[in-house]
């Protein structure tokens, strides 16, 4: 299998994380690497992966079912927004 380079903006600490994985890969998976390599501890369910504006949300596709081209731009946001102070 080749590699499959996407990026990953990790809203919470606004981060861009570049992977090189598997097209086969799922969305699931790709998200809660995403948050370990940003050190966000919460758990993986309380974010959502979005593509083009749009929530990814079976998120046991594979990169490739998933219509994710090579070198796209992905983010991890907050399922929920956080109240301003």
């Amino acid at each position: 299998m080749s590699a499959f380079p996407v990026r990953v903006m990790v809203q919470e600490v606004w981060d861009e994380i570049p992977f090189s994985v598997p097209s086969t890969t799922s969305l699931a998976e790709l998200k809660r690497r995403a948050l370990e390599t940003a050190r966000i501890r919460r758990s993986a369910g309380e974010y959502v992966l979005k593509f083009r504006g749009a929530e990814l949300s079976d998120e046991s596709q594979s990169l490739a079912d998933a219509g994710i081209a090579p070198n796209a731009a992905l983010i991890v946001l907050p399922r929920h927004r956080r109240p301003v102070r």
